[in-house]
């Protein structure tokens, strides 16, 4: 899928969710799919819109590529947020 479309799914479902200019934004794996190029412009996007329209996101992922760029990250280990 990231491949073959170069993250235009994940990007439109981004659009789509600022669209009503929410406050959150629930995101579950964004980028699971997406090679590491498409993958950080999906995060900036996120990142800018994010900003400019006053939204926060949780994300919930396994993308390593992800966590080190965002403010906050909490782990689920055995069942506990570390």
């Amino acid at each position: 899928r990231g491949g073959r479309t170069g993250g235009v799914p994940e990007r439109a479902a981004i659009a789509r969710a600022l669209a009503k200019r929410p406050r959150l934004v629930i995101a579950d794996e964004p980028t699971a799919s997406l090679d590491s190029v498409t993958a950080t412009q999906v995060l900036d996007l996120m990142r800018e819109r994010g900003r400019a329209e006053g939204a926060a996101f949780v994300i919930a992922t396994h993308d390593s590529r992800l966590t080190g760029r965002c403010d906050r990250v909490l782990a689920l280990r055995d069942g506990r947020l570390q």
